[in-house]
C-alpha cells in the first residue's frame, strides 16, 4: 500500500450562506456549519484509502468567528496523520468578505475517519508523507491526540501515552 501526501486527499467546499441556514442572529448555525465539515473530511479520508469511511469522532471544533448570512464558506480537509485503519483529518473553514474577496479562517476542526469494506469490517489504509511544515506539524501532534483520547477513553494506560510523557520529560 502506497503512502500518500496530505495534497492528495485535499478537498475544497465552497458554498454560501443562505437564510434557511442561519439563526436568528443571521448566522450560519454550528450544526449546518459540522455538516459541511464533516463532508468535506469524509471526502478527503475516501481520497486517501479509496474505501468507504465512516465517521468515528469530532475531536476538536473552534467557533472563532460567526459565518453571516450571505458570507462565501469554503472548507477545506486534509489527512493529517493516518494509523492502522484509522485517519484524522484536519479541516479549516474560511470565509469569504464579500467587497474585498480577502479570506479569512474562521473556524478549525479535527475529525477521525474509520476505513472499513463493504460489510463494515475496518481495513488498513495508506501511511501519510506530509509534506509542508504546517502538515508536519499537524502530524506530529495528531499521534498526542490521538494518545490523550485513548488515554481519556481507558484504553490505554498513562504509562502508554509516550507522547504526551514526552510533553513533561
Amino acid at each position: 500500500m502506497q503512502a500518500k501526501t496530505p495534497e492528495q486527499s485535499k478537498t475544497i467546499l465552497t458554498d454560501m450562506v443562505l437564510p434557511g441556514e442561519t439563526n436568528p442572529l443571521n448566522n450560519l448555525f454550528g450544526g449546518e456549519l459540522l455538516a459541511r465539515m464533516d463532508r468535506a473530511a469524509s471526502i478527503s479520508a475516501r481520497r486517501h484509502c479509496r474505501h468507504i469511511v465512516v465517521t468515528a469522532s469530532v475531536n476538536h471544533v473552534a467557533f472563532s468567528k460567526a459565518v453571516p448570512l450571505g458570507s462565501v464558506v469554503t472548507v477545506e480537509a486534509k489527512v493529517s496523520r493516518a494509523f492502522k485503519t484509522s485517519m484524522e483529518v484536519f479541516i479549516d473553514v474560511w470565509i469569504e468578505d464579500r467587497i474585498s474577496g480577502e479570506r479569512t479562517k474562521a473556524n478549525e476542526g479535527i475529525y477521525t475517519f474509520v476505513a472499513v469494506d463493504d460489510t463494515g469490517k475496518p481495513v488498513l489504509v495508506p501511511e501519510v508523507l506530509p509534506e509542508t511544515d504546517l502538515e508536519k506539524q499537524r502530524f506530529e501532534a495528531a499521534l498526542r491526540r490521538k494518545q490523550l483520547s485513548l488515554l481519556l477513553s481507558g484504553k490505554i494506560k498513562p504509562s502508554e501515552a509516550t507522547e504526551l510523557k514526552a510533553l513533561f520529560e
